[in-house]
């Protein structure tokens, strides 16, 4: 949960994930669709497609854990730094752990000109944080090379006078220790406009649900929506990707949403499906009162636009 994900966001979902799945198999014998739904809110819900599926390797396996970085490599979703953690910090393997804090830590003692996450860069992270380990104690010396990122060796202002490696850190020694790890070229941050359309019917809202093999957010329910600006109708552009024939109504008001470099600035409109509320062939859909939501895996999107229709 804590990939691209702060510990204070994280910190209610985990524990509403793990008093719903208390062990591997009861993540293991879920449904999918109960997995999304508690992680419902995070995002990047590929992270949970793969836990439940490492859960279910784990139980087809014998359901005993792995003893190796190497056999946690071999589960989904398990890469290099999460499989080092794990063995180094439960099994005392000795293996170095890299997350951005021992990233940040190794490149300020070599005061590392290469991009640390090219090749070259990680090569002599990883053979730094390798000299630095402790081999009698890996765990403990791998949390605390994580924690001397996280509370001296900082991205900002770093703490050089309480290090206790400024001695032998370069980086330290130049004077300007936050102009490494170097700075990354960011991607552009891409704006998006989009139109959403409400659809209400005795307090229920008609949602969508995204194909199962769909790039993004597969599996989960979304409100009906279109790319805006488009010279064609909304009405007919709401036609052609979700059948039925609509009727755009008066707006709802605008929020903000934003995916990794994607910031979409979303209309919500009232609508109407003509036909009886029947849904011609398409995506799958659903009614759903707002009490049914808090079950139902859907995307962020939908939580900011009920609290706009109940606000």
């Amino acid at each position: 949960m804590l990939q691209q994900t702060r510990v204070e966001t994280a910190r209610p979902y985990f524990e509403r994930f793990i008093r719903t799945f208390p062990s591997v198999e009861a993540l293991a014998t879920a449904e999918v669709e109960a997995v999304l739904s508690n992680w419902s809110g995070l995002g990047y819900y590929q992270r949970a497609r793969r836990l439940h599926a490492a859960a279910r390797q784990v139980i087809e396996e014998g359901g005993e854990f792995p003893t190796t970085v190497e056999g946690w490599l071999r589960l989904p979703g398990v890469g290099r730094y999460t499989a080092a953690a794990i063995a180094s910090i439960v099994l005392a393997v000795r293996e170095p752990a890299i997350d951005g804090n021992v990233m940040r830590v190794a490149s300020r003692l070599l005061a590392l000109k290469e991009d640390p996450k090219k090749r070259v860069g990680l090569l002599a992270i990883e053979a730094k944080a390798r000299q630095l380990l402790d081999p009698d104690r890996p765990g403990d010396s791998n949390q605390a090379m994580m924690e001397l990122g996280a509370t001296i060796c900082r991205p900002r202002r770093p703490r050089c006078s309480s290090c206790p490696l400024e001695c032998d850190c370069l980086a330290a020694a130049s004077g300007e220790p936050n102009q490494f790890p170097v700075a990354r070229r960011r991607a552009p941050v891409l704006p998006h406009r989009r139109q959403v359309a409400v659809v209400e019917n005795a307090g229920r809202l008609l949602l969508f649900r995204r194909p199962g093999d769909s790039a993004r957010l597969a599996g989960l329910w979304e409100l009906p929506w279109i790319d805006a600006g488009s010279e064609e109708a909304p009405e007919e552009s709401l036609r052609r990707r979700y059948g039925g024939r609509w009727e755009v109504g008066s707006p709802r008001g605008r929020v903000r949403h934003s995916v990794t470099n994607r910031s979409f600035q979303i209309e919500v409109v009232e609508a109407k499906l003509s036909s009886d509320n029947e849904v011609a062939e398409g995506p799958e859909a659903g009614w759903f009162s707002r009490a049914e939501l808090v079950g139902v895996p859907v995307t962020g999107l939908v939580g900011k636009i009920v609290k706009l229709l109940d606000s």
